[in-house]
């Protein structure tokens, strides 16, 4: 085997490891402040509505970064674009570390600027890399999201309180992966400047024609109900199971739980979407899992409910995330429609997720019970349903 054969497959395995350690990052920073939330907010002092603040600016930060971030990847490079994204995490994670609030909020819309560039970048690098695996590829970096997702949730409290390490530390050490990250597409950075058949380039979109396609709005607000609904989740399920009994480090593990039980959803439903042309069955038997989790927490407060729910509501947040990615990519015909649409969607989508952590939160401080909270993300679930048989469809956004 020649040097460049050599060469050629250890590019493409740091390029598949890149796009999966990308993954890893775009959800710790996030998932794991929700355990951690009544102890920040006791420690810095913030309200309920003013805590969930810290789930909803990352989402204000997407919804404003998603457009430019494809512009961003054709001006630069895709792999120097994710490079920065991760530069911006990385220096997010670190400032929000501090224990007061201006920077817990500062470096809070930076962990959201990053992760919107790495958000949007990766669907098209996938349609341009791997064109006739989008589904497998989609499939793998969402399960990836997913493990480092769930795994966050379930350490901030060991470290936080099992280790005395505190909440500075629980969120800090999600820095690691974004060095590896960053050292991985350094690399492949370099690669793509000396080799210029290995180079991924977006093309400037000089239309506004997506904005214009009821397709492409059906799958943004697809991708931001269900996102509002797991923003919320992440953000507020371990309060309001401990306000059902349960201590607050089984909480963050009960969340931890819902995430890694929707892992087989995460990695099979991209895979069987792609199976069919339609994936409106899929989008039904997701919102009856969300329904009969959201309204079991409602209705029932036994710990067996409790468990219940939570599976229920792990499969459908897992599984439709997963398919709203793999939309991304299956209602577009070439990388250019999938990194416009995902410009689209995840700005659209991610501006109705933002409002989601605050909204419940000052639902729960003007009632003082979760009964309105749950019964508004049963009727968010609802609308998952009727935007995902919209955009199920098989159609392509610009036909």
């Amino acid at each position: 085997m020649s040097a460049t054969d050599n060469q050629k497959k250890l590019y493409r395995f740091l390029l598949i490891a890149g796009i999966i350690i990308v993954a890893f990052n775009l959800r710790p920073a996030i998932t794991s402040v929700g355990p951690l939330i009544g102890i920040i907010r006791d420690d810095v002092g913030l309200s309920n509505w003013s805590a969930g603040i810290l789930t909803s600016l990352p989402l204000v930060a997407f919804a404003v970064m998603s457009p430019v971030a494809p512009k961003l990847g054709n001006r630069f490079s895709n792999e120097r674009t994710l490079i920065a994204g991760l530069i911006l995490l990385l220096f997010g994670i670190t400032v929000r570390s501090f224990p007061f609030a201006a920077l817990l909020f500062i470096g809070t819309l930076f962990v959201g600027l990053g992760i919107a560039i790495c958000n949007v970048l990766l669907p098209g690098v996938v349609k341009e890399k791997f064109p006739t695996k989008v589904a497998l590829m989609t499939s793998v970096y969402s399960t990836a999201m997913g493990i480092f997702a769930a795994t966050a949730s379930g350490l901030s409290i060991p470290f936080a309180r099992g280790l005395n390490m505190g909440w500075q530390f629980a969120l800090i050490i999600w820095t690691v992966p974004a060095i590896i990250g960053i050292i991985i597409w350094m690399y492949l950075s370099k690669k793509n400047k000396a080799d210029n058949d290995v180079e991924m380039q977006y093309v400037t979109v000089s239309d506004n024609r997506m904005w214009k396609s009821p397709l492409a709005w059906q799958v943004a607000c697809f991708m931001g109900l269900q996102s509002f609904m797991f923003y919320v989740t992440i953000s507020w399920l371990p309060e309001i199971l401990h306000d059902y009994g349960v201590s607050m480090g089984t909480a963050g593990w009960m969340l931890s739980f819902m995430q890694f039980i929707g892992l087989p959803a995460s990695f099979f439903v991209p895979m069987i979407a792609g199976r069919f042309k339609s994936q409106r069955g899929i989008v039904l038997v997701m919102t009856t899992c969300a329904l009969g989790g959201y309204g079991g927490l409602l209705i029932g407060k036994s710990y067996a409910v409790m468990v219940i729910s939570t599976i229920l509501i792990g499969i459908t947040l897992s599984g439709s995330f997963a398919l709203a990615l793999a939309f991304l990519g299956m209602r577009a015909r070439n990388s250019r429609q999938a990194a416009e649409l995902s410009g689209m969607a995840q700005s659209l989508g991610y501006t109705l997720a933002a409002v989601g952590p605050m909204f419940i939160g000052y639902l729960y401080d003007v009632t003082h019970v979760w009964t309105v909270p749950l019964l508004t993300l049963i009727g968010v679930a609802l609308l998952v349903m009727v935007f995902g048989m919209g955009a199920g469809r098989n159609r392509y956004v610009l036909d």
